[in-house]
């Protein structure tokens, strides 16, 4: 039930995302601000934060979304209209509610990769300078991360202790 939920949970985020590859429609000759657009569409809201681009770079990551928009596979809302449906009906079938979390997280597992590739050609076009930055950056946030799950696994185990 547990991997049936992750499946779930990160077909919500996946809908997020290709949602969001598919709001930049920034016009042309509208310059979003320092790459907000850009970074949503991604789905790194922060991944570039502290790194100074030129327009150049700005320019080369802008065509890569805009191919990456048609290259990555969608959302199919058929596939989540059905585990919306197996989740509710009357009579829980779980051989059913597992094939279908499998097929909706090989959807995701495409789209992931193809994300991951465009974000590794952004990264590719960075100086060595920005690329160290970029990493000063991610590290910090993963320690943060770390620290957050720390205090919610803390949170959890004291509600858990008080209620024994």
């Amino acid at each position: 039930m547990v991997k049936v939920t992750a499946v779930v949970m990160a077909s919500i985020l996946a809908l997020g995302s290709t949602a969001a590859f598919a709001a930049d429609t920034t016009p042309e000759t509208v310059q979003p601000p320092a790459n907000d657009a850009l970074l949503r569409a991604l789905g790194q809201n922060h991944m570039f934060d502290g790194v100074r681009l030129t327009e150049q770079q700005r320019q080369q990551m802008r065509d890569l979304m805009r191919q990456a928009r048609y290259d990555l596979p969608g959302v199919n809302v058929d596939e989540v209209e059905t585990m919306h449906k197996l989740v509710t009906a009357d009579k829980f079938d779980e051989a059913a509610v597992q094939a279908q979390a499998e097929k909706m997280a090989q959807e995701q597992v495409k789209r992931q990769v193809e994300m991951a590739r465009v974000r590794n050609q952004m990264y590719n076009l960075l100086t060595p300078e920005q690329k160290s930055v970029l990493d000063q950056k991610h590290q910090q946030r993963v320690q943060l991360m770390k620290q957050q799950i720390s205090g919610l696994q803390q949170t959890s185990a004291q509600k858990l202790s008080m209620t024994e």
